[in-house]
């Protein structure tokens, strides 16, 4: 494996990065050694050790079944195998339900951060830092409480409002939140050492970096899925389907490279996944829009102690007739057509997820090329790390959520009555009161009757 750049070295020459001496030179004036510092002479000593390569943990079954091809075919057939087996696996997960699904979503971003994480540690193993990985997973127990708090407030007041300690927990959520955050601060304080101060610092930064990338979007993908489970599963099927269909374009018809940052994008994979993509969003977006168990908003049901995915479907989702365009209308001879909204809003998820998404990818490649590894990890044969695969849909999920707010959200009467249930009943009356008077002000309740003398 081509190994990181040391110190003093300009890097391997013949390496694939292509990275010059005075990019090099470059980094060393804002990287982590200074020359004139006595402090940081430890930082010096030690720049970048290797990172260990990853390990081909291909089934042996199917190493043997594909042993006679070559290095390119047999690539091919691991991806595709293992591909459709997390497919299959992904249909199964939404088949058992949204608990599933945010169980899944959980265990997702904790390996992630693992992931990266454990880049940081090997990369500067050889400093042993005081408490880093401690540190790292304390910070992640700790937005993760925070988010996973304000989802319980918002989406479970009823429950909340049964159970006492909830109460206390939900009331103080942010002062306990912030408390938790501060202890760990102080705690990174006090583990600062002599000589690697930088080092801690940058190590620092990297463990809210990760946090900022990897837990804000998990939180936002499962906000996606109470929204309903449409909106959870048509980004990250149309994430899957770009991400085939561009490897599969590029892999038969590939010629003009697309970005120096992935040598194997091409422009032909990059064209043939956007508008494959784009037809498969809008026909699987009619499939899932005949369905109330994926159309619905994912609510906790008090009563039952569980989730509940039954309503009457929104306007999005109920069939609709649209008029062409004269343009259109004389070249195909229809005048109008019937369509689920959500069709047509499925063209804008598509669109993103093939023009824009790929750049969370070009981002990983970037990070990876950095610090001169194939992938984040070993975890799946032919595809690296559970990041290698989820680094498009974290963006996209960022997406989805700010589309959802934007173009599609209104006032959710079921979520505000689970707020006002929380509030003390002297609230609660003044409240009903209020909302009373207005009502009869717009005369949609009959006057007060006055009390008889």
């Amino acid at each position: 494996m081509t190994e990181l750049r040391k110190r003093g070295g300009g890097g391997d020459p013949d390496s694939t990065d292509n990275i010059s001496d005075k990019e090099a030179d470059g980094e060393d004036r804002l990287g982590l050694c200074g020359e004139e510092d006595g402090d940081l002479e430890g930082d010096c000593k030690a720049y970048t050790p290797d990172v260990p390569p990853s390990t081909d943990n291909t089934p042996q079954c199917l190493n043997k079944a594909l042993e006679g091809l070559s290095s390119r075919w047999r690539n091919w057939w691991v991806r595709g195998i293992l591909s459709m087996t997390m497919i299959s696996g992904f249909f199964l997960i939404i088949y058992l339900g949204p608990i599933m699904l945010i169980v899944v979503v959980m265990s997702v971003q904790i390996k992630c951060f693992q992931e990266i994480i454990t880049i940081g540690y090997r990369v500067y193993h050889s400093y042993e830092l005081p408490w880093f990985r401690t540190l790292s997973w304390y910070f992640l127990i700790c937005v993760n409480y925070f988010f996973y708090g304000e989802t319980v407030a918002d989406y479970f007041g009823a429950l909340v409002q049964r159970e006492e300690p909830l109460q206390f927990l939900v009331r103080y959520h942010r002062f306990i939140s912030f408390t938790l955050y501060v202890i760990g601060f102080c705690m990174f304080v006090l583990s600062l050492v002599k000589k690697h101060y930088r080092l801690q610092f940058y190590m620092f930064a990297w463990t809210h970096v990760t946090l900022l990338i990897v837990v804000t979007q998990s939180h936002l993908v499962i906000q996606n899925l109470f929204e309903g489970m449409i909106w959870f599963i048509v980004p990250i099927s149309i994430v899957i389907c770009n991400d085939i269909m561009a490897y599969l374009f590029g892999f038969f018809f590939g010629r003009t490279p697309l970005i120096k940052l992935s040598p194997k994008k091409t422009w032909e994979g990059f064209i043939g996944g956007f508008f494959s993509t784009v037809v498969f969003g809008f026909i699987f977006a009619y499939l899932l829009s005949q369905y109330q168990y994926f159309v619905c908003p994912v609510e906790y049901n008090s009563e039952t102690n569980r989730f509940a995915v039954e309503c009457e479907p929104s306007s999005l989702f109920v069939m609709q007739e649209y008029r062409l365009p004269a343009m259109v209308q004389n070249v195909i001879r229809w005048e109008t057509v019937k369509l689920y909204p959500f069709q047509i809003h499925s063209i804008a998820l598509s669109t993103f997820a093939s023009l824009i998404g790929p750049f969370g990818g070009f981002f990983a490649s970037g990070f990876k090329r950095a610090f001169k590894i194939k992938d984040f990890a070993d975890t799946i044969p032919g595809h690296g790390g559970i990041m290698d695969r989820f680094d498009c849909q974290y963006l996209m999920a960022t997406f989805v959520h700010v589309y959802i707010a934007s173009f599609i959200r209104g006032p959710n009467p079921s979520k505000v009555l689970q707020q006002l249930l929380v509030l003390q009943p002297e609230q609660q009356l003044s409240i009903f009161n209020t909302l009373r008077a207005h009502l009869r002000e717009k005369g949609m309740l009959p006057p007060a009757v006055p009390e008889a003398q």
